[in-house]
């Protein structure tokens, strides 16, 4: 059995400028890297020589760029497209606020179900952990040890939570993951041990 302890830093990317409160999903905008303080924390507190991985959207890519201008000389990043948004389908775009169950049952069994049901196009918050576990598990086997970076999505995030704490779906929506937050989970032989969240 291996002792190694495999360190996920898992990134929210930075904030995505919303004032009308859309569903982004899977869409790709840029984010505001305004704060700077914190990208130069960030460059400070993440580990060198770490691998990196992000999803390959834009706000991930640019987030990452930023970092490594605030002086954290980093190898390239493995894109993982695995690591992206959960895709809310035909509701990317659309504000919250326009979602009424009144006048469409798929949003009020949303609204009931809000982990197990998917938006029409997308995909539920459970089938995002699967696909979160899988690249997990894969990392985990071919970085054994070492420290891994990944710059990823609020979605992503609680499914790794969910994954390491062994929690329900729903309970893990519960999470709060900020703009430019750090969680970290270890990898450890009996399973996960859990540093921080949101931090």
């Amino acid at each position: 059995m291996s002792l190694s302890v495999t360190r996920w830093w898992w990134l929210r990317h930075a904030p995505v400028p919303d004032p009308e409160n859309r569903i982004c999903g899977k869409l790709d905008p840029p984010c505001d890297l305004s704060d700077q303080d914190r990208l130069n924390q960030l460059a400070q507190i993440l580990p060198p020589q770490a691998v990196l991985v992000e999803s390959g959207l834009l706000r991930c890519t640019q987030t990452l760029g930023a970092i490594e201008a605030a002086g954290m000389a980093m190898a390239p990043a493995l894109v993982e497209p695995s690591l992206q948004e959960q895709d809310f389908g035909h509701w990317q775009g659309r504000r919250w606020a326009e979602l009424d169950g009144r006048d469409d049952p798929l949003v009020a069994a949303f609204w009931l179900d809000p982990a197990g049901v998917a938006p029409p196009g997308g995909e539920s918050f459970t089938a995002l952990i699967e696909r979160v576990r899988e690249t997990i598990l894969r990392l985990n086997i071919l970085y054994e040890g070492r420290d891994i970076i990944a710059i990823a999505h609020a979605g992503t995030i609680r499914a790794a939570l969910a994954i390491a704490l062994g929690l329900q779906p729903r309970a893990a929506l519960s999470f709060v993951v900020d703009p430019l937050s750090l969680t970290r989970l270890d990898a450890v032989a009996d399973g996960w041990r859990v540093s921080g969240v949101n931090a």
